[in-house]
């Protein structure tokens, strides 16, 4: 494992690579194009990759991805310093301060807290961090760049906080079928408008329900696409074992190789 020292050093050769990187004399080319709106998708990407190491329990890929993750933070970093904003020490300042901040019970004085207290704790001096920076309002602070159903689970937790929540799963269930029954009315019509709002309003039920039920609602859909993949990529060898196509075969067969795999697992 590394020591402190070795990881301070590897972080300056990390910062001094980028500075050479983004030198607008012997810099790369492309990366001296970049600035911070180029470069968002890749850091959004970077995490997800993270993600998904993780979830597949690839701990040997990790620290290669961690690293992606890493570099986008200094890469913005070093554009904010070459604008006069802030700098990288700007960045690891204000996160340090931040947890020391929201850790009283373990950099300051108060009493130990268990996880719950913790949390109720973190969300108070979050709401208040918010008020300081005039975002007022029980929904402000929401990242808009987050994924929908992640920032839709987030939201309705917000507003849960104040009492605006369905009792239980099962009311939700409810609002789910009522939701079914509004898109089901919206079909015939096929107007693109009002069946991108269904469709919508159906999304945000399923994200309240997956809250509802201590679940992550972005990680219950990457386990179906998981689970859709694996049985798909099943199914398609199935046929190929028997000399047949996906492309010459009809739903009905398709279907019929699916509840076959299906039977497998």
């Amino acid at each position: 494992m590394d020591d402190a020292r070795t990881a301070e050093t590897e972080l300056r050769r990390l910062l001094t690579i980028m500075a050479a990187l983004r030198d607008q004399v012997s810099g790369c080319p492309w990366d001296k194009e970049q600035n911070f709106d180029t470069i968002a998708p890749y850091t959004i990407e970077e995490a997800y990759e993270v993600a998904d190491s993780i979830a597949r329990r690839d701990f040997v890929s990790l620290p290669d991805e961690l690293g992606d993750l890493l570099f986008q933070v200094v890469y913005h970093a070093r554009m904010a310093e070459e604008s006069g904003l802030f700098g990288f020490a700007d960045v690891a300042r204000a996160i340090s301060d931040k947890m020391i901040r929201r850790h009283p019970h373990v950099f300051g004085g108060e009493a130990a807290r268990d996880a719950a207290v913790q949390t109720a704790a973190w969300e108070a001096q979050k709401s208040a961090e918010r008020a300081a920076r005039d975002e007022a309002g029980t929904l402000a602070g929401v990242p808009i760049g987050l994924p929908a159903l992640t920032r839709a689970a987030k939201l309705t937790r917000r507003a849960a906080r104040v009492g605006f929540d369905w009792p239980d799963a099962a009311a939700v269930l409810d609002k789910l079928d009522e939701e079914i029954a509004e898109l089901k009315a919206e079909l015939p019509a096929a107007d693109p408008a009002r069946l991108t709002d269904e469709v919508g309003d159906l999304l945000f039920v399923l994200a309240n329900l997956a809250r509802k039920l201590d679940l992550d609602p972005e990680a219950c859909l990457r386990h179906a696409n998981a689970k859709f993949i694996r049985r798909f990529n099943a199914m398609e060898q199935h046929l190929a074992r028997e000399g047949r196509d996906l492309a010459g075969e009809t739903l009905a067969e398709m279907e019929a190789a699916w509840q076959t795999v299906k039977r497998q697992e």
